[in-house]
């Protein structure tokens, strides 16, 4: 946080609503947008004096007042969050990252202060190995049903057998730009750095997020997504330091930029994709016919979670097919439960972007486990920062 903000500088009425619309978004945390606005004080004063404000209490005894979630930037709907407070008396703390390496970072630095949080699917064994999070007691999740989730996405929540992580969706990472800025067709990663370079100089972005940004420009070279070989990696390292003068930002938080067309073109998620499209029709979201990742995203119980009550009853209240489908409207990414997938409207079924076809994800890779851990990884991508 700025000194700006430290001395709680008045905010202007534009930068007020932009921070509205990020902790919408999900983009920053409920404390983030009190803190930075000013509205802490008034918000807890008011809710010190009208219980009812901010939900029922009829739980609170049981679960506590709040708890922590860990995800993913524009990836809920505050609705969500704000039902569940009214049916617990839990409010809900939204923590923002943008790769899984800050995740697993935090959670063995300890003290996270995390109840649940979401995992990408080739993490979890890692985490299960480390000893980072609880193996989960399905008992307490009664709105999970196995038997309703497509496996081809979320067999990777169980390790040796046992029950690690419930699913929450499934995505794609792809391409999005602004047809009305970038002319040139973009159907591969190949292509994508080559505009970058081109007709988008200065308005590319890529992600801050080694397993994308390095994956995406192995794949424009021919390689695997997941490659770890020397001799790939110093060629994607090549092509990353290359394109990076002509980069508008390294930022896995890329919507604000692409909405206000400071960004014409990103490395782009499919529930982004969704949204920007939805908001934006001008925005089109593509998938590399070279290649790419597939993934699927999970919910998780961290070992070092204060509140395991708090983060169980969220876990199952999003479990709930009645919640998940508003979810799933929300955010834009494609469910894994048949159970919601019956529910969803048939504008968001037949959804490309959402709902590809088959041949497109043929070439799509999953992120395999080695890449969360390699040191080559990880320090071709602080090179690639600091260059």
């Amino acid at each position: 946080m700025t000194k700006w903000y430290r001395e709680n500088a008045p905010i202007s009425a534009a930068r007020l609503m932009d921070e509205l619309m990020r902790v919408k978004r999900g983009s920053v945390s409920r404390r983030h947008f009190l803190g930075v606005t000013g509205l802490g004080l008034a918000a807890a004063v008011i809710g010190g004096r009208q219980p009812g404000v901010f939900g029922s209490t009829a739980y609170a005894q049981d679960l506590g007042s709040t708890m922590s979630l860990a995800t993913w930037p524009n990836y809920h709907d505050p609705a969500t969050f704000e039902a569940f407070t009214a049916k617990t008396g839990v409010a809900v703390e939204v923590n923002v990252f943008g790769s899984n390496e800050e995740m697993l970072a935090k959670l063995q630095a300890g003290g996270t202060g995390w109840d649940l949080f979401v995992p990408t699917n080739y993490t979890i064994s890692t985490y299960a190995k480390l000893d980072l999070i609880d193996p989960l007691d399905l008992a307490q999740v009664p709105n999970f049903d196995p038997k309703t989730q497509n496996t081809r996405f979320t067999a990777e929540g169980t390790v040796d057998g046992t029950v690690y992580a419930l699913p929450k969706n499934w995505g794609t990472t792809g391409i999005a730009f602004n047809a009305d800025k970038i002319k040139t067709p973009i159907t591969s990663w190949k292509e994508f750095f080559d505009v970058a370079m081109g007709e988008g100089d200065g308005r590319a972005m890529v992600h801050d997020y080694q397993l994308t940004t390095i994956g995406n420009a192995l794949v424009a070279l021919g390689y695997s997504f997941n490659s770890i070989k020397p001799e790939e990696l110093a060629k994607a390292e090549e092509l990353l330091i290359k394109v990076k003068p002509h980069l508008y930002a390294i930022n896995s938080d890329y919507q604000p930029s692409m909405r206000a067309t400071d960004a014409w073109m990103t490395m782009c998620w499919t529930n982004d994709g969704a949204q920007l499209n939805r908001d934006m029709p001008e925005i089109q979201f593509v998938l590399g016919k070279d290649g790419g990742e597939i993934w699927s995203d999970f919910y998780a119980i961290p070992k070092s979670a204060a509140n395991k009550p708090a983060g169980y009853a969220l876990l199952n209240f999003l479990m709930d097919p009645a919640v998940a489908v508003k979810e799933h409207i929300a955010n834009g990414a494609p469910t894994t439960d048949s159970r919601v997938m019956a529910l969803l409207p048939p504008e968001i079924t037949s959804n490309k972007i959402v709902y590809p076809d088959e041949a497109s994800l043929t070439p799509l890779e999953f992120g395999a486990a080695v890449t969360l851990t390699d040191p080559a990884r990880a320090e071709l991508m602080a090179r690639f920062k600091s260059a």
